[in-house]
């Protein structure tokens, strides 16, 4: 939840009403509310939406999640037109699923204090929503995309992801992104070791790469964290996995303040603004985090010392940054490369024909590059 209360105000039976106004991303609530129920059809609440008008709902939950799925038919409808260039291309589409969320987010469900949905046939919320840090005695309004979103969270925190290069399971907290790929995480699993005691796993998010390193044997790892929520997620995992002896979980902008013989790091790979909470761990406006490991890894390496940088070469496939920058911010950092392991993507959207990004998608490469600090 926000710091600041925004609240949600419209009119039900000729009197004014007011919640708590409940948005991830900080959205503003919409100034134009109408209740709707199970009577509204879908093509009268997709012209609602798009003139403006948000739909609160008082229906059945599950005909909500039936209309959301009908008003996502009818805003998907038209196809995104390729540009001229990639980073076009990439900046477009990014425009239309801006677009698309702002749409869909416009069908708006009640919560009670307590957190309980009051519509028929709405399912148990409670956990789910204190866990993604809603508001606990006090009724709130959120998108009914955004309740889904935080129930399905809370379902991928129950059961874990499977990490079998791990052996072992990831609980992904709300708000923190899932180790989904198994690409980048069986490079740093079979990457050979450099002969180092202590390691640094630099925004370490569910813990997951600090685990594995862990798991290969080095004694000590410190991973590092400013997110809260991740800082929690990391120490959850950490401690699940039977590694909390091993491994320190520490809040630290990148560093911490000694050095180790093995630095990793996994920072975003997309150097644009994120339009949405989740995007920050794949979009990294201007190369922040990159530019900030790559700056650090000298002051940071023991001697003969090591640093992992695990990047895609997706944005220079868009157009977004040059291998040329890449390969100049190492070099101004003071460091030099070792030696790079490659593989290609084995997700599904590298497979998936009707992405308008497909063809970089295929051709994307994920790289284990080992950095040493120049002599």
């Amino acid at each position: 939840m926000l710091d600041t209360v925004v609240t949600l105000d419209w009119t039900e039976r000729g009197e004014p009403r007011s919640a708590i106004w409940r948005s991830e991303n900080g959205a503003a609530p919409p100034r134009h509310v109408l209740v709707g129920d199970d009577d509204l059809r879908a093509d009268d609440a997709h012209k609602l939406t798009a003139e403006g008008t948000a739909i609160l709902w008082r229906g059945d939950f599950h005909n909500a999640r039936n209309l959301l799925t009908a008003l996502a038919r009818r805003v998907d409808r038209k196809p995104v037109a390729e540009m001229d260039s990639p980073a076009q291309t990439f900046h477009r589409l990014r425009q239309r699923q801006a677009q698309r969320a702002r749409l869909l987010g416009m069908l708006l469900v009640p919560v009670d204090a307590g957190c309980a949905v009051p519509l028929r046939r709405a399912p148990e919320v409670r956990e789910a929503c204190l866990a993604a840090g809603c508001p606990a005695d006090e009724p709130f309004v959120l998108s009914l995309r955004e309740l889904l979103g935080i129930i399905g969270a809370h379902e991928w925190r129950r059961t874990g992801i499977e990490v079998p290069a791990l052996e072992g399971r990831i609980h992904p907290h709300y708000g923190v992104f899932a180790p989904l790929r198994t690409d980048y995480l069986d490079l740093i699993a079979s990457e050979p070791l450099p002969a180092a005691r202590v390691a640094f796993d630099v925004g370490t998010g569910t813990g997951v790469l600090a685990a594995l390193l862990a798991r290969r044997g080095v004694r000590r790892v410190v991973a590092t964290e400013l997110d809260e929520r991740a800082l929690a997620c990391a120490e959850e995992n950490i401690a699940g996995l039977g590694l909390a002896e091993q491994v320190e979980v520490r809040a630290a902008d990148l560093y911490p303040e000694e050095r180790a013989g093995l630095v990793v790091c996994n920072p975003p790979w997309l150097p644009v603004k994120p339009s949405a909470a989740l995007q920050r761990a794949v979009h990294d406006p201007g190369s922040r985090m990159l530019r900030g490991f790559l700056g650090g890894l000298a002051a940071h390496l023991e001697p003969g010392g090591e640093g992992w940088l695990v990047l895609s070469d997706l944005a220079e496939l868009l157009g977004l940054r040059s291998r040329a920058e890449l390969l100049g911010a190492i070099e101004d950092a003071g460091l030099v490369v070792a030696g790079r392991s490659d593989t290609a993507p084995r997700h599904r959207r590298a497979a998936d024909s009707t992405d308008p990004l497909h063809e970089f998608r295929a051709a994307e490469t994920v790289s284990l590059w080992r950095l040493v600090a120049r002599d």
